[in-house]
């Protein structure tokens, strides 16, 4: 499994600085931990007053509001894919970066097929955990394929309808 991150129209591989925690397992001692929503709340203070990074894994069914006050404190929001067809974590990353005002790392996690990876960075996100290993050499070229946006976003894109009426 390899982890990309957005960087200057392309994208890097880059090494993951986070382990991700199952609820019934201990956290290691140090290090950035990820975990999931539930466990986040029943931990929450000691998970918080930790040191090293915390993330915070959501399921496609959680909502980001769970989190919103703790956004300040957590380093990494994980959106879960649990199958390509599900496009809930879409709503999810435009909700942490559009109302949430969430500068920290999005990453997509699960099913992320390459085919959705400019329509993810279009929503928010920042780092993608991905299966496929031509991955990284086709990351910009796929990104790079949406030229011409219909609906607008918080990456700033001017749409189709802004061109049309001379707004772009």
């Amino acid at each position: 499994m390899a982890l990309l991150e957005r960087k200057d129209g392309g994208a890097v591989e880059i090494e993951d600085r986070f382990t991700r925690v199952e609820d019934d397992a201990a956290l290691p001692s140090s290090g950035g931990v990820i975990v999931s929503l539930p466990r986040f709340e029943q931990e929450r203070e000691a998970l918080l007053a930790r040191s090293g990074e915390l993330g915070v894994w959501l399921a496609s069914n959680e909502s980001p509001k769970a989190i919103g006050g703790d956004l300040d404190r957590i380093a990494v929001v994980a959106l879960d894919f649990p199958v390509f067809s599900d496009g809930r974590a879409f709503t999810s990353a435009r909700l942490l970066r559009e109302r949430y005002g969430y500068a920290g790392e999005v990453r997509a996690i699960g099913d992320v097929l390459l085919e959705q990876l400019s329509f993810m960075v279009r929503s928010g996100f920042s780092t993608f955990e991905v299966r496929d290993p031509k991955a990284l050499a086709e990351f910009e070229r796929v990104v790079g394929e949406v030229r011409v946006v219909y609906q607008p976003t918080g990456d700033g894109r001017t749409t189709a309808l802004q061109r049309r009426l001379g707004r772009g």
